[in-house]
């Protein structure tokens, strides 16, 4: 290497190459810029709605695995309703509080008095309450999921926007100047690949949370139907009774009602029927039957 290459390579400073986050971020303008504003708020919807669903869920198993050891324990169905026990945040609690409250419903009438048993018709009022509780019960776990399925589907074709405007204005504006070269291209086209770049960085975090999210609704509606169907059986093997109408005592009520008998009142007789008399000294029933049918029988 000669004199004149060493007075050029030292006279000439070098180039530093800036981030490249940092160089796209200052090439980003209008509406590349405002797609990334909205992409940021949606990210910041969906981390909020994963954090906020994945402590509900938690605490909510929590709390159904300690419930769910109390009421096996229990002897009888209302035992834990008649102690006012409360549970906060427990799904499988609120769906028992409702079918116990419709329970101790049906078992009073109108004037107050608690009964022993309930009818077919208060049982299926009954189990109808319980399934409704359950359904209010896995809508109130979905709410907000609704977010989650929008930051999937809508964010990559907010990117996928954002692109394809900037690489519309990038080649417009080069094709108007007459100038297509790299040095001019290359700064809008980078810019405009970063739409579809937060796109992505939004929906790829969101689409695992909601598929998790989902299997552990779907965990949690299984376990609070089959709870629904053992409550229903137990209050039915404990309060159901088959009972006549108006009557909530069926031994009671059937003991103390007196056995009514119905005797049979004869017919009246036709005004042209034949009477046929006996003699009471021969006692001997007439043949109706000619000689011949007795023959052959």
């Amino acid at each position: 290497m000669n004199t004149l290459q060493l007075l050029a390579a030292a006279g000439s400073a070098p180039v530093v190459p800036k981030p490249t986050f940092q160089y796209v971020w200052e090439q980003l303008e209008g509406p590349g810029l405002a797609i990334i504003v909205v992409l940021v708020l949606f990210s910041t919807c969906a981390w909020a709605v994963m954090a906020t669903k994945a402590w509900q869920m938690r605490r909510a198993r929590k709390y159904n695995r300690y419930f769910d050891s109390e009421f096996r324990g229990q002897k009888r169905v209302l035992s834990m309703f008649e102690r006012r026990i409360s549970a906060e945040g427990c799904p499988l609690f609120n769906v028992y509080q409702e079918g116990c409250m419709a329970l101790e419903e049906r078992l009073r009438d109108k004037e107050g008095n608690r009964h022993r048993y309930v009818s077919l018709k208060s049982m299926e009022h009954i189990k109808g309450l319980i399934e409704s509780s359950v359904a209010r019960e896995a809508v109130a776990l979905e709410s907000g999921l609704i977010l989650l399925a929008i930051a999937v589907s809508g964010a990559p074709f907010m990117g996928l926007l954002g692109t394809v405007w900037g690489v519309m204005v990038v080649f417009s504006s080069a094709a108007q100047v007459g100038n297509a070269s790299l040095t001019t291209v290359a700064p809008g086209v980078a810019a405009a690949l970063a739409t579809t770049v937060a796109g992505l960085l939004v929906a790829i975090p969101s689409m695992f949370g909601y598929n998790w999210l989902v299997h552990n609704l779907r965990v949690a509606t299984v376990e609070m139907d089959n709870f629904a169907q053992e409550l229903a059986a137990k209050i039915e093997s404990e309060y159901l009774q088959d009972v006549p109408v108006n009557a909530r005592e069926p031994l009671k009520t059937m003991a103390a009602e007196p056995e009514i008998r119905v005797e049979p009142k004869p017919l009246p007789a036709a005004a042209d029927e034949t009477k046929v008399e006996f003699d009471d000294a021969d006692d001997v029933q007439p043949d109706l039957l000619p000689p011949e049918t007795e023959a052959q029988s």
